[in-house]
């Protein structure tokens, strides 16, 4: 890949750090997107929620990689914190699509963030890019936020939606409490462990928008999962084989629910989904199964 001026949104978040790492070190300029004073060289002030964004700073950008977002999981779903996780995307996203839009010369490619709770629970059926929205406040969302891109792709933008899975990671993100729990000794199935879980590695994570940033073949929804999911349990029983650590404790839905609310539901739903853009387009993952995607997690 040549180098590239690419804009950032998110980028000290879960996937927004080891991204900006990783293209930095191959010698691409980098434009991030702050919502506080800019204090670094490379840095800009948008407001997404406000509607506003440095525009100047955005000249010359050739790509765009937009992950900003309110944690999902980090608070219960109350009525106010569902505005701002719908705020900070779909707001955030229309923000930053009417700004490129209306540049002289808008960027190549907007890589926009997204999730597969847009299908809603799939159930034991396997679902790619070509199948409709599920229901459910995640799935609504998922649809609003990808609409948002509207204004950039009316300009001729390519863009593609990352609707992503759980990402593994040792520490940070859906994984990071698993490990925590099972290293010591309280980890378990959650429900009764039959819902998939369509997960896929960081380090996979990262080559995949790396990847899609000058795979122009690719536009709209690109599922950025590994190619085999699992069932809940198969995965908790994988990271307690390779933990060496008992899997002793499963958490029943009233239990989970009492502990995080409504997102329980979200949590045992099922989705088994496979990424057909990514396959189609000849990315190769490197951590396809979930014992790899656990074991680079691990030490990683």
């Amino acid at each position: 890949m040549s180098v590239m001026r690419i804009a950032v949104t998110g980028s000290t978040g879960f996937v927004g750090t080891p991204l900006v790492r990783s293209l930095r070190a191959d010698g691409h300029e980098l434009v991030r997107l702050v919502r506080r004073e800019p204090k670094a060289a490379d840095e800009a002030r948008w407001d997404p929620v406000g509607g506003t964004v440095d525009t100047d700073a955005l000249l010359g950008v050739d790509a765009v990689v937009h992950l900003a977002g309110a944690g999902i999981g980090d608070h219960r779903w109350t009525a106010a914190y569902k505005r701002t996780l719908r705020d900070s995307r779909v707001l955030g996203t229309r923000t930053l699509a009417r700004a490129l839009a209306g540049l002289e010369r808008p960027p190549a490619v907007l890589l926009s963030g997204s999730a597969i709770g847009y299908y809603g629970d799939t159930g034991d059926r396997a679902v790619d890019e070509s199948a409709p929205p599920g229901s459910g406040f995640l799935a609504d969302l998922c649809v609003e936020w990808e609409a948002a891109t509207a204004p950039v792709e009316d300009a001729g933008v390519r863009v593609v939606h990352l609707r992503t899975g759980l990402v593994v990671a040792g520490k940070g993100g859906a994984w990071g409490p698993l490990f925590r729990a099972f290293r010591f000794g309280v980890g378990g199935r959650l429900g009764n462990g039959r819902q998939y879980w369509s997960f896929i590695s960081l380090r996979d994570h990262i080559n995949a928008i790396r990847f899609l940033l000058t795979a122009d073949g690719v536009r709209g929804a690109a599922n950025l999962t590994a190619p085999n999911p699992v069932t809940n349990a198969e995965a908790t029983r994988e990271l307690a084989r390779m933990l060496r650590r008992p899997a002793l404790f499963p958490v029943p839905r009233p239990a989970l629910r009492a502990i995080v609310g409504e997102f329980s539901d979200d949590i045992l739903s099922s989705q088994r989904v496979l990424p057909k853009a990514l396959l189609d387009a000849g990315f190769e993952f490197a951590h396809p199964t979930i014992d790899r995607a656990l074991a680079v997690a691990r030490h990683g």
